[in-house]
């Protein structure tokens, strides 16, 4: 209460003159300093010494930063981070491969190769890259729909009998991941990050991209179904393609391999329990308990005892070959399929990983390149590509096992990079024996983060009913078309929503609040008044061509004066006064022969009508109109000639029209429209409401005689 009152009792008095915006411009003497776009161009190119090094380095920021690594703060936490998270990509790597339609082992080449570019190129110190889920089962809809089953299908010993050739698919698909992948990089490298294209972005919300998420998350799960039932479906692509699937699997149930399903719903249940515990021994344990990494190694040994591949037909990873690959060069004759998927990896990839990043950012003070992230990124993806690696982003787990075991540099990315290095070259071939539907159930405990997000629905409810509509839409439209489908109808869809908004702003009458300079809509407080004699128009939204007409409708409605009609009505007043003048005129000329007297009297009568008050003229009307225009940020051509179309017209109705809270960039879109000329100066452009209004009043005194009295009255007390 007291800080109520102490409000109440700060001063606040200025006394100056109205201002127009000439005036404005005089006082604070305006600069008309332009660079040109010649200039422009030429200080981008230029090339300094000072200027190349910072280049640069800002390229390459391992050059910055690793020459002042703190090594005694930061070593133990890097090295206890980059093993854990080592740890974590060896069964997430699996994993997601599977998700990618590849082999498991090309999952590990994508949780190597990326990250050793990232270290390099990155600026976050806290996320880490590799693998991820949404990213993959992206890659897995490109790779299933170029490379289906039925293309591999070869005839058998039998003559109506076809079988698999799964090696040759396998290939064909690694070729096209790795294609698109590489087609993605070059897009976040030279498209988007060397043209500062960073930007593109800001059109993903934070709605849309968890709603993408999670209804990513839903075509991740229905697409290990056929690994955790042991079936194999067939493959559909193209809108709906989630509930064929569906339909597929629920017609094939019939053919589950129970030794499948079981180990699935084993593993779902430990995995599950274990994490369970691990969060409660968390505080207790400060590294966390590798469960998915024991989990694979029970599994692996457990299949290899009880040989389920052979006596249960369970379905193994197979053979994971040692050792590196060498770099392969993608294939060009493929590149013109996949342009629109590998866009749309180039964005998701970008906007997950930038998001994330600028929380740790935020969280730890320090600052997140978003062109540069792009460029790692794309380097990342374009250079994996070439190693058969797929496209990769961040792993939300991942980071935040980063962060908790200490982790505080990239040096903790290139350290996990080294134990995936080790478990390719000595460890990885332990893991042939692991079966698959081990690898789905990870996926599905891993993805219950992403399910959570569906608790959005109801605090967007809450907070934002428009952001609940972007979020609710995004998930059925990614559902029900494909990710890459899904995630350009929900930008169209979250952008015309903006749209929607411009077209349907908030219209009001403002009034002054008493005794200030402070003007608020009049339906909203009671004890703010109206000016009278003048109308003060405000709009919540911007002005341009989608909404000018409701613009003026708006106008008329709330300012109870229909230009139009009110011309029209003048129209057919002036053609009546003629009508009156022309006939008093030879009823004048016929008696002027007559009676000359007459015809005096008659011209006297004429006068009369033209200068005697009209019963039908409203008197209602106000003086002055003030157009309230600070929320409007730019004009283009429709609303420059909207504004002229409403100055003239209720000019031509005796009405002036004045303007207030123009932003520069609106002034100069009026100047370049021919909004101004001799007659229409920049005298009735205004920086506030108030000075509007005292102008109108003042103006209003000198030119009305009428009432001028309580004019001035009004006026000394605003």
């Amino acid at each position: 209460m007291k800080d109520k009152d102490l409000r109440k009792r700060v001063p606040y008095h200025i006394q100056r003159d109205v201002l127009d915006e000439l005036g404005v411009d005089q006082v604070a003497e305006k600069s008309d300093f332009k660079i040109s776009a010649k200039e422009k161009f030429r200080e981008a190119v230029r090339c300094t010494g000072p200027r190349f090094k910072s280049c640069f380095l800002s390229f390459v920021p391992l050059l910055t930063w690793l020459p002042r690594y703190p090594f005694r703060e930061n070593a133990i936490g890097d090295l206890i981070s980059g093993i854990s998270v080592g740890i974590m990509h060896l069964p997430q790597g699996m994993a997601y491969a599977l998700l990618a339609a590849v082999p498991p082992v090309f999952g590990l080449y994508s949780s190597f190769y990326p990250i050793l570019i990232y270290f390099i190129f990155g600026t976050s110190k806290h996320i880490s890259v590799g693998t991820y889920a949404v990213m993959s089962v992206m890659i897995g809809s490109v790779t299933e729909r170029l490379a289906p089953d039925s293309d591999f299908m070869i005839p058998g010993n039998d003559t109506n009998s076809t079988s698999l050739d799964i090696v040759s698919r396998d290939a064909e698909r690694v070729k096209i991941a790795a294609t698109v992948t590489f087609l993605s990089g070059i897009f976040q490298v030279l498209l988007l990050g060397l043209v500062r294209f960073g930007f593109v972005v800001t059109y993903l919300s934070e709605p849309l991209v968890r709603a993408y998420t999670t209804a990513a998350a839903i075509h991740v799960i229905v697409s290990q179904l056929k690994y955790s039932f042991g079936i194999n479906p067939q493959r559909y692509s193209g809108p709906l393609s989630l509930i064929y699937t569906i339909i597929e699997d629920c017609a094939l149930l019939g053919q589950t391999n129970i030794g499948t399903l079981v180990v699935s719903i084993v593993t779902i249940i430990g995995l599950v329990a274990a994490k369970e515990l691990s969060a409660l021994a968390a505080r207790k344990i400060p590294i966390p308990i590798p469960v998915e990494l024991i989990t694979i190694i029970i599994a692996t040994v457990v299949s290899w005892q009880m040989d389920l591949k052979t006596e249960y037909g369970v379905e193994v990873v197979g053979k994971i070959p040692s050792g590196l690959q060498a770099p392969v060069a993608p294939a060009v004759s493929l590149l013109g399929s996949m342009v629109g998927d590998a866009f749309a990896l180039a964005v998701v990839g970008y906007g997950i990983a930038i998001s994330l990043g600028r929380i740790f950012a935020l969280k730890y003070a320090y600052k997140v390149d978003s062109n540069q992230e792009l460029i790692a990124l794309g380097l990342s993806n374009s250079i994996g590509g070439l190693f058969n690696c797929f496209a990769i982003s961040c792993s939300m787990s991942r980071s935040m096992v980063q962060v908790s075991t200490g982790g505080k540099s990239q040096v903790a990315g290139a350290i996990s990079a080294l134990v995936i290095l080790v478990i390719l070259l000595k460890i990885g071939e332990l893991f042939e024996e692991l079966p698959k539907a081990v690898l789905a159930a990870i996926i599905y405990v891993n993805l219950q983060g992403m399910m959570k997000q569906f608790g959005d629905i109801r605090s967007l409810w809450r907070t934002n009913k428009v952001d609940m509509v972007v979020w609710v839409m995004t998930l059925i439209l990614t559902v029900l078309f494909n990710p890459d489908m899904g995630l350009a109808a929900s930008i169209a869809f979250s952008i015309l929503t903006v749209v929607f908004r411009t077209q349907l702003p908030k219209y009001s009458i403002l009034g002054q609040v008493p005794g200030t300079d402070i003007y608020k809509p009049v339906e909203d407080y009671n004890q703010v008044k109206e000016i009278p004699g003048i109308m003060i128009f405000h709009s919540s939204a911007t002005l341009y061509f989608a909404n000018a007409e409701m613009y003026i409708d708006a106008l008329y409605e709330k300012t109870g004066v229909d230009v139009a009609k009110l011309l029209s009505h003048k129209k057919k007043l002036e053609a009546k006064r003629l009508r009156k003048e022309k006939k008093a005129a030879k009823k004048a000329k016929k008696e002027a022969k007559k009676r000359a007297k007459e015809a005096v009297k008659a011209a006297e009568d004429v006068a009369a009508v033209e200068v005697g008050p009209d019963p039908d003229t409203d008197t209602t009307l106000p003086q002055a109109i003030i157009l309230d225009l600070s929320p409007v940020n730019f004009l283009d051509t429709v609303g420059v000639k909207t504004l002229r179309n409403i100055y003239k017209d209720y000019g031509e109705a005796g009405v002036q029209v004045y303007f207030c809270g123009c932003q520069r960039g609106v002034v100069e879109s009026m100047e370049k429209g021919d909004f101004f000329n001799e007659k229409v100066t920049k005298s009735i452009l205004f920086s506030s409401v108030h000075d509007a209004v005292l102008y109108s009043l003042h103006h209003m005194i000198k030119l009305i005689g009428i009432n001028s009295g309580e004019m001035e009255m009004l006026y000394c007390e605003i």
